[in-house]
């Protein structure tokens, strides 16, 4: 069977006066954009600006909720309960999803951000009010997170599909997960390098860590993130690449219909 995979990125970040990234040149490469819900970035008119640029390209929608912190873009770690998690994204989803009825536009996905993404992939309550957010906003939705932690359990649980991710511009720990920020080796910018980790990744579902270990991963989507520099090249360079190695990059449903889903995660 040939082998497919999704190439995301998170769209719609800018805020006001403030843009980010180059969101039209990014969707000419890319089949999945996580569209910000206005609490870590983005706001209502950049939203709906987002959401008919996805629409004009052909690209699927998901919603990208994260931590009420404008100021930090979401990156910084909120002492929040999996109550007001599971409040913070269904409120967040439902927003999206308004603008995507308006629009004649299916919302396909649901994908954390930033701390909320990292935390929850090793919190178990956190991970559950996500997924739970989820099912109740629409459970047709497939939440997309990291392979092999609470998200994936949390899915399960829930009774939601779920999608495995792969960073292309980030290095890995040697537990699987993501090198922190604030270290200087935690983005990758290389283009041949991020093009050979990810064909790697794909044919062979292996990547190497920061310690030069070999970690098993299995991943639906590739994600490049949209403010790392060079974005556009490196979606371009990593598309090209999979398509010369004889993968087809289509849209995370159909990624998931092809039945890629791993199942060696168990309930946690």
């Amino acid at each position: 069977m040939n082998r497919m995979v999704d190439i995301n990125s998170d769209l719609g970040e800018s805020f006001g006066v403030w843009t980010l990234g180059d969101d039209p040149g990014l969707f000419r490469h890319v089949t999945s954009g996580n569209v910000a819900c206005g609490f870590h970035a983005g706001d209502p008119q950049v939203m709906l600006t987002t959401l008919r640029l996805a629409k004009s390209f052909g690209v699927a929608v998901g919603a990208h909720p994260g931590y009420p912190d404008l100021p930090g873009f979401g990156r910084r770690a909120m002492a929040c309960s999996p109550d007001e998690v599971y409040a913070y994204c269904l409120y967040q989803i439902g927003a999206l999803a308004a603008m995507c009825r308006s629009n004649g536009i299916p919302l396909c996905h649901v994908k954390p951000h930033g701390a909320l993404y990292n935390e929850s992939a090793r919190d178990r309550a956190l991970a559950d009010a996500i997924a739970s957010a989820v099912r109740d906003a629409d459970p047709g939705l497939i939440l997309m997170g990291m392979p092999a932690t609470m998200h994936h359990a949390a899915a399960r649980y829930a009774g939601v599909a779920f999608a495995a991710e792969f960073f292309a511009d980030r290095a890995y720990m040697p537990d699987g997960s993501l090198v922190p920020r604030s270290r200087p080796d935690a983005v990758l910018s290389d283009v041949p390098e991020i093009v050979a980790r990810v064909l790697r990744l794909v044919t062979s579902e292996v990547v190497e860590a920061v310690d030069g270990s070999v970690l098993p991963m299995h991943a639906d989507s590739i994600c490049v993130h949209g403010d790392t520099p060079g974005a556009v090249a490196i979606a371009e360079a990593v598309r090209r690449a999979l398509g010369s190695a004889g993968v087809t990059v289509v849209a995370l449903r159909a990624v998931l219909q092809q039945g890629s889903v791993p199942k060696e995660v168990g309930d946690g």
